[in-house]
């Protein structure tokens, strides 16, 4: 059998990463604040763990739809290569983001995804 954990990872992280595109529009940034690099590490960590059973076809809960009104585009964009972003089903994970009372950004580019 194949690693099934870190094919359920790269799932998770790639609708996090979709979701959190449709989101991005509407972050308000602060002057200057950037995160470092072991807060995008834990941002991405918490929004997994958040929207984990989203991965098993279950509907985001309203803990993983806060999640991703929350997190940062540049936390999640820079580490979706193409191999990521064929694991998913785009159109899926749009309806999962509506789901969670958003409208999606049309032609958003996110790492190797740009939504349709």
């Amino acid at each position: 059998m194949g690693n099934t954990k870190g094919r359920t990872s790269s799932v998770g992280l790639m609708v996090l990463a979709v979701v959190v595109v449709a989101v991005g529009n509407w972050e308000v940034k602060m002057a200057g604040a950037t995160l470092s690099a072991a807060e995008c590490k834990e941002e991405r960590r918490i929004g997994l763990n958040e929207c984990k059973p989203v991965i098993y076809g279950k509907l985001p809960s309203p803990s993983c739809c806060e999640r991703v009104r929350v997190s940062h585009v540049e936390c999640v964009c820079p580490v979706i290569t193409p191999k990521l972003a064929a694991l998913v089903d785009l159109n899926r994970a749009i309806r999962l983001i509506e789901g969670c009372g958003r409208r999606v950004p049309r032609h958003f580019k996110c790492g190797s995804i740009t939504t349709p």
